[in-house]
């Protein structure tokens, strides 16, 4: 029997009784879309549901024809036969889970997630529910993050380093949400002004409407180069790196910032100088510990590679399956 909430289509996650796709891939009339990023929020739908801390974000992305209806986290609402709320995940400004609720049942779709504290957003809200739609970005025991304040102690000394050598200090990181993140976390230990790739200014700005704390940063002139930017910090997206935009830092130190640097040998495989780890989704702890939190009868496992995850998880006793078995 199909399930009235749960139902994967081509276009995406599909609930039958709201007529409605979260985070859809392809085009529909009722799109709830849990965030702002390309892989997520995609132009062409109808109409959008989304967070209204995530509203600017959002427009940003769709553009201004878009008809996007905004709600506070936990403010419900009604699609078809089903109530639906947004609730913080911590993966971003703006970010959410969806909560549905359907003659008497509580599905929730975790979206992007991560359980660590984050000052650019609101903290992951754990929602009791029967069933639990989970990522499974970073499934594997191999990925636990290290504590932030240890990963600024870590970038802060290589920029440190990068100016006693004098060269270019540039770290490669995600435009929209890791970028603001890393800036955030620098905020309360450097005032030194920090530059920024085109690609990260708007978004970035966008940020500091919303509140978020950040050092002075200004953008990365366009003649400017290796020597005028000696000891500087430079963020730019990973699109940048080995493009011809790179040839104004001849001799610069390079570094990427994301979840993957959690094995090194990733490291090596894109040729930079340095790796740190920082992840906007949840490790191995963070999965385990949401899925605890949430009190779910049932677990569906999505967004990754996710067998290590369901296997784990049917040894420890829960009803497991990745969110392609509902399709079999």
């Amino acid at each position: 029997m199909r399930d009235p909430l749960l139902q994967p289509r081509r276009e995406g996650l599909y609930c039958p009784a709201g007529g409605f796709y979260i985070d859809p891939a392809e085009p529909v009339a009722q799109a709830v879309v849990t965030h702002a990023h390309g892989d997520h929020a995609r132009q062409g739908n109808a109409r959008y549901h989304v967070a209204r801390a995530g509203f600017r974000l959002m427009r940003e992305r769709l553009g201004e024809p878009a008809l996007i209806e905004a709600y506070d986290y936990g403010e419900p609402f009604t699609l078809g036969e089903v109530q639906v709320s947004l609730h913080p995940s911590g993966h971003m400004l703006g970010a959410a889970q969806v909560r549905m609720e359907y003659a008497g049942r509580v599905v929730v779709v975790s979206g992007d997630y991560k359980r660590e504290p984050d000052p650019t957003c609101a903290p992951f809200e754990p929602i009791a529910c029967d069933t639990f739609v989970t990522e499974s970005t970073f499934a594997l025991p191999v990925y636990r993050w290290p504590p932030m304040a240890q990963v600024i102690d870590e970038l802060l000394a290589w920029w440190d380093d990068c100016a006693r050598r004098k060269v270019s200090a540039v770290l490669f990181c995600y435009a929209l949400g890791k970028a603001q993140r890393l800036l955030a976390e620098l905020a309360p230990r450097v005032d030194r002004v920090v530059h920024l790739h085109g690609a990260l200014l708007r978004l970035t700005q966008l940020y500091r409407e919303a509140g978020v704390v950040m050092p002075p940063t200004q953008p990365l002139e366009e003649n400017a180069r290796g020597a005028a930017l000696a000891g500087e910090l430079v963020l730019a997206p990973p699109s940048a790196a080995g493009s011809p935009w790179m040839r104004r830092f001849p001799n610069a130190s390079t570094a990427f910032a994301s979840g993957w640097m959690q094995v090194r040998g990733n490291r090596r495989r894109r040729g930079y100088d340095r790796g740190f780890v920082v992840s906007d989704h949840a490790d191995w702890n963070g999965l385990l510990r949401s899925v605890r939190d949430s009190g779910a009868r049932r677990i569906y496992v999505t967004h990754g590679d996710g067998d290590a995850l369901v296997r784990y998880l049917r040894e420890q006793g829960h009803d497991a399956l990745p969110l392609s078995a509902l399709g079999a």
